[in-house]
């Protein structure tokens, strides 16, 4: 009967467990392939997006170049030839410009004129000084800057160079009040100041900019601007005087600083040399030949995108002079006969809060050494009194002597520095300096210089107890002629006008 009705029952029941299995099977086998797919779902859908950007990307760069070819069929004959630099014959051969690695500065004829100029248009120097400068978050060094380089200057070496400002922001009304908060109204006028900015048209849209050598967009960023404000800088300097060195915003010079210079480019045994180093440090104080200064900037324009300054200039010394047969030491000797360097260092670097928002850097310069933080002179011999709370050991008395300088707690409105000659002394000029090196920012602020006539000069305005006023600081300096008229003086003092922000160091008096 078993077998006319079917298998016995534990058949039906392993048959059961196998069907199970199959199903099991058949639902993982399913759910791999269902995984599968969606997995190259995926990866589908990134290329497509990928894809679409690329092509967002062309059509972008397609209209930026109809715009270009608009603009320029838009051009005047003259003016196509002026900005390609090119004969009007059809055989002659077309060099590469500037316009070839920035394309988008033929939009505007005007891309490549500074949009803020202020100077003499001073040209024919030996030495031509680049100070780029930004905007920064927390403080600004450019006016101690300019003061430790001026001051550094004697009346015949200021005659014979130019220190250029280059604001470098688009922002002309930012540039504009750089530029009238920078007192120096007598070396504007006289040539040795030139303050510019560039045009809003000339920097290239960097928001494509790619990532590279492990930096953060905003870095690559900074660096690929600073390329080309160095570029902007140099074009603008290369016809002004013989020899162009590059500076930073927050830095102190050695006294002598131009003449060293100088004297040590006039006496290199060869012409061969590509950069002199003032400074170990970064792009400070590097000196190039102004002839050179083309060569450097087209090259920093092929490849401002890609690489810091300081790697470009290294590589366009290796291309020139070095042989890829040879090994690294040999290529190295071959560079230090382009690359020489001055030692002790003319520039010291005293800025902490970089340009690049939120970096801190605390740069010293080893080679630049301990300075001497005062100037002594032989001054009148007098009684020197102050109202100001000299700080430990740095007394009025050692200032005026010439053993060191005078440092005070902040002053307030009504204080005074006072100096009563013993017997009543002829002054011709005057000279006093504030800050020092090491503390530039503790200046006199708002301060006038007044005498104290020993005989009644009747046409001078005098204040309550007779004295008058013939001068006042600037940028941390005074300095003028005491005119003759006035006959031996009896004293002379400094007076606060209003209270100060900072301490007060007095370095030099003469």
């Amino acid at each position: 009967k078993c077998r006319r009705n079917g298998p016995p029952p534990s058949f039906v029941l392993g048959q059961g467990r196998d069907v199970v299995d199959i199903y099991q099977r058949e639902f993982l086998t399913l759910r791999d392939r269902l995984h599968s797919a969606e997995q190259e779902n995926l990866k589908r859908s990134k290329e497509l997006n990928l894809v679409l950007d690329e092509i967002k990307r062309a059509i972008a760069e397609k209209q930026a170049l109809r715009d270009i070819n608009r603009t320029w069929s838009s051009l005047s004959d003259e003016t196509k030839l002026k900005l390609w630099n090119v004969s009007s014959s059809k055989n002659v051969l077309q060099l590469p410009s500037v316009f070839h690695h920035l394309p988008h500065l033929l939009a505007k004829e005007s891309s490549l004129q500074p949009a803020v100029h202020v100077g003499q248009g001073r040209t024919g120097v030996s030495i031509v000084m680049g100070v780029p400068s930004v905007k920064r978050e927390v403080h600004s060094y450019l006016t101690d800057t300019l003061t430790s380089l001026m001051s550094e200057l004697s009346p015949a070496e200021k005659e014979d160079c130019v220190i250029v400002v280059f604001i470098a922001e688009t922002d002309q009304q930012y540039a504009n009040s750089v530029a009238d908060n920078l007192k120096f109204p007598a070396e504007i006028q006289s040539g040795l100041l030139e303050i510019i900015s560039p045009s809003v048209h000339f920097y290239p849209d960097f928001s494509r900019l790619k990532e590279s050598f492990g930096d953060p967009k905003e870095r690559v960023r900074w660096r690929t601007k600073q390329n080309l404000d160095y570029c902007f800088l140099m074009m603008y300097a290369q016809t002004k005087g013989t020899y162009y060195v590059q500076l930073e915003d927050d830095i102190v010079a050695r006294p002598n600083y131009f003449t060293t210079m100088k004297n040590f480019a006039l006496q290199q045994p060869s012409e061969d040399w590509m950069i002199l180093e003032f400074s170990q440090l970064g792009f400070i104080g590097k000196m190039f030949k102004s002839l050179d200064l083309s060569l450097i900037v087209e090259f920093m324009l092929m490849f401002y995108k890609d690489k810091p300054i300081d790697w470009l200039l290294d590589h366009i010394m290796w291309v020139k002079v070095c042989n890829p047969e040879k090994d690294a030491k040999h290529c190295d000797r071959q560079k230090a006969n382009l690359r020489i360097r001055f030692k002790p260092s003319l520039f010291q670097h005293v800025g902490t809060h970089s340009s690049l928002a939120g970096k801190i850097q605390k740069l010293k310069d080893k080679d630049f050494g301990k300075q001497t933080l005062h100037k002594g002179h032989a001054n009148p011999l007098a009684e020197v009194t102050t109202s100001l709370k000299t700080y430990q050991h740095f007394t009025l008395e050692k200032a005026y002597l010439g053993e060191d300088f005078f440092w005070a707690f902040t002053p307030v409105a009504g204080d005074f520095i006072r100096i009563r000659f013993f017997t009543p002394v002829r002054i011709e000029r005057y000279f006093f300096r504030s800050g020092n090196i090491e503390h530039p920012g503790d200046k006199l602020f708002n301060t006038t210089v007044e005498v104290l006539p020993f005989d009644k000069v009747p046409k001078y305005h005098r204040t309550e107890d007779g004295f008058i006023r013939i001068g006042k600081f600037q940028n941390g300096i005074a300095e003028g002629e005491v005119d003759s008229s006035f006959g031996p003086l009896e004293a002379l003092r400094l007076s606060i006008l209003t209270d100060s922000p900072v301490w007060v160091i007095l370095s030099e008096r003469n």
